[in-house]
């Protein structure tokens, strides 16, 4: 498989205290900055594990052959500042993606991150958002063709079994996980991290599992 995810004009910058901040100044949220900085670990535990077991990484459909030149701090921020979907969108995106580690037994490492990353964002935007963006829109975003969003959007579902109900419990423990990786971050940022994830709308609620293309 190709590594079409690079870097562009709009890629993202980081400052000092570990948010990126973008060329024209937004700058990711707290909880997405715990998010990913969550994922890195996570990465780079599993790649370290891989390499001292001598473990060969099954290769899945959301396999780069090399490892994009954004990070996925960047690629997170960069995603969030030009879908527009709301935050709860990322919560339970993470959600997917915990669910579908877990269906799939693959290992998160920098060649499949982003590509799962994606695919989670957008079917959690079509589970959540009343109206939404189409396929090809976000796969410009992300870095991909609309044809192999499309296959990773259809990998996803299948492996998750189209269960995509999020119940409300399940996205307040994870919203409350989010927020207590910033508690050292300074008192109060946890509950700013929590009033922001439950904004706009009720979280979760059942909804039809046919996604939109």
């Amino acid at each position: 498989m190709g590594n079409p995810i690079t870097k562009s004009k709009n890629s993202d910058h980081h400052s000092q205290n570990g948010s990126s901040t973008s060329k024209n100044g937004s700058k990711l949220p707290e909880f997405l900055s715990n998010m990913a900085s969550i994922l890195e670990r996570k990465i780079q535990t599993n790649e370290k594990m891989l390499r001292r077991s001598r473990t060969k990484e099954r290769v899945t459909i959301y396999h780069g052959t090399r490892p994009p030149t954004l990070s996925i701090r960047q690629y997170l921020s960069r995603v969030f500042e030009y879908s527009n979907c709301s935050p709860s969108c990322f919560v339970v995106g993470y959600i997917y993606m915990e669910k579908f580690i877990q269906q799939s037994g693959c290992y998160v490492t920098t060649l499949n991150v982003h590509r799962i990353l994606l695919a989670c964002v957008l079917v959690a935007v079509k589970f959540l958002e009343d109206e939404c963006f189409n396929n090809a829109y976000l796969a410009k975003i992300g870095g991909v063709s609309t044809a192999e969003i499309n296959r990773l959007e259809i990998k996803l579902l299948l492996t998750l079994n189209y269960r995509i109900y999020v119940s409300p419990e399940a996205f307040h423990h994870y919203s409350a996980m989010l927020a207590s990786a910033a508690e050292n971050e300074g008192p109060g940022t946890a509950s700013r991290i929590l009033q922001l994830v439950w904004s706009e709308r009720e979280p979760v609620k059942q909804r039809s599992s046919k996604t939109r293309r």
